[in-house]
């Protein structure tokens, strides 16, 4: 079974250190416990999107971008082969009416 909590603290982690950053510096900037951040990177504890946004900020990363990479992983762990950059078909036909400009 794929956990999300895990994939995103996964996730939450590798940009971490990607940025060179210590569990303390990211907690105390995004105003987390320590221990709780510490818990939400090794997929014990699931974050709100409010702690969510306040680590993406901490780390300089949009949250979209969080979240694309958390996709991507669990797509690869759905076993697709290739996942789509481009929004469906049948789904952008579904709000083509909203997105034009009048």
């Amino acid at each position: 079974m794929i956990l999300v909590r895990q994939e995103i603290g996964d996730v939450l982690r590798d940009f971490r250190l990607q940025k060179g950053r210590t569990l303390r510096q990211v907690a105390g900037k995004a105003s987390v416990a320590l221990g709780y951040l510490s818990e939400v990177e090794r997929g014990q504890k699931e974050a709100s999107s409010e702690i969510l946004a306040s680590v993406a900020e901490a780390l300089d990363v949009p949250i979209s971008t969080i979240m694309r990479e958390v996709g991507d992983r669990i797509s690869v762990l759905e076993g697709l082969s290739s996942f789509p950059d481009v929004v469906p078909d049948d789904l952008v036909a579904s709000v083509e009416p909203e997105l034009s400009l009048h």
